[in-house]
């Protein structure tokens, strides 16, 4: 990528600082209790996870997992593949290269608050197709369609993608289920939003930048969806903003644990109990990047709005319901285009 051209270079105030303030304070939470154990036979050391998962959602919004259940050998395969892709020439990449008819394949243009970022990514979906709206135009009731691009080479990416996310999705089920516990509803309150779900995974790669302290790998947002599970590399470069003073802290890579954070959709489905946290990604001058975010998202139809049991006279609702679907389809808009304004957030539904 070279020198680093306008288009990623983020305004003064946004720029990273150099100096890191590493993280003491997120939480590390060992799932084993959950993943080894029976439930009914160990039922305080689980509410001792549901009480840590429930301090982490209030206080961070973002936790680590260990113990996690699944399997290193899987994660390894697909870090490899991953290396493989985006080490292939630049033409190769873009044979797949999504479009704005299609969310899915190779992308290196992406843009975060109409700042360039400094990664190339690839995404697929847990099915091979997934359903979204045709356009964010609440009226327009058209459905398209979505489809996993695979490319010709390494040819075991595929596989190593369908089988890691199939463990992935697990550990987020189990999370899900967790966190429901913890806001005193029942472990599948949230199940039945994911049956036609529109769960997206992202390769991504962040290349050496010669100028880091201008440019960042992902620019300062936050997650859309209901969860999300990443796994980072040893590089590290992820920096969350703490809620007590709003500075930017670097998470610390921790071998074989997974990054946790609640998303915009959990935000509204605890009615602000838990908040979805900005974040952002550093980039190293001389070294390169890598990671894989699992983005836990429902069906494109649900309609999201604060869960009835979490509502009364004292709480009443701070959203409005709006579709989840046609909130994707409009974030993506920027994607493709600068937008000249900010993109469509939760708090735009806000009562």
């Amino acid at each position: 990528m070279g020198e680093v051209d306008p288009a990623f270079i983020q305004d003064p105030e946004h720029r990273p600082k150099l100096s890191i303030i590493e993280a003491e304070g997120i939480p590390s939470i060992d799932l084993s209790p959950v993943t080894l154990q029976d439930f009914i036979s160990y039922p305080k050391s689980i509410e001792g996870v549901v009480r840590e998962i429930g301090n982490a959602c209030k206080e961070w919004g973002f936790f680590q997992v260990i113990n996690h259940g699944v399997p290193l050998e899987k994660l390894q395969r697909i870090q490899a593949a991953a290396r493989k892709l985006f080490a292939q020439p630049l033409e190769d990449k873009r044979k797949i290269r999504r479009d704005e008819r299609n969310a899915l394949g190779y992308f290196d243009t992406e843009s975060t608050k109409n700042i360039r970022d400094w990664k190339e990514v690839f995404d697929f979906s847990m099915e091979d197709t997934t359903l979204v709206p045709a356009s964010p135009d609440p009226e327009d009731k058209e459905e398209a369609t979505w489809t996993n691009q695979w490319p010709e080479y390494p040819p075991e990416l595929r596989e190593a993608c369908e089988e890691y996310t199939q463990e992935v999705e697990k550990l987020a089920l189990k999370l899900l289920g967790l966190i429901a516990r913890s806001l005193g509803l029942p472990e599948n309150r949230f199940n039945s939003y994911f049956k036609d779900q529109s769960t997206r995974i992202r390769l991504n790669h962040y290349p050496p930048c010669p100028s880091p302290q201008l440019a960042l790998g992902v620019g300062r947002h936050k997650d859309g969806g209901a969860l999300t599970v990443l796994a980072q590399d040893e590089v590290g470069g992820l920096e969350v903003k703490r809620k007590t003073d709003g500075e930017w802290i670097r998470v610390k890579p921790t071998p074989n644990a997974y990054i946790i954070n609640v998303g915009d959709i959990m935000q509204v489905w605890s009615n602000d109990r838990y908040e979805s946290v900005e974040h952002r990604v550093m980039v190293d001058s001389d070294k390169e990047r890598f990671s894989i975010p699992f983005f836990f998202n429902p069906a494109h139809y649900t309609l999201v709005k604060p869960v009835e049991e979490l509502i009364d006279e004292q709480n009443p609702a701070k959203y409005r319901p709006y579709s989840w679907g046609k909130f994707m389809t409009h974030r993506r808009l920027s994607n493709f285009k600068k937008l000249g304004v900010d993109n469509i957030q939760i708090y735009d539904f806000r009562l």
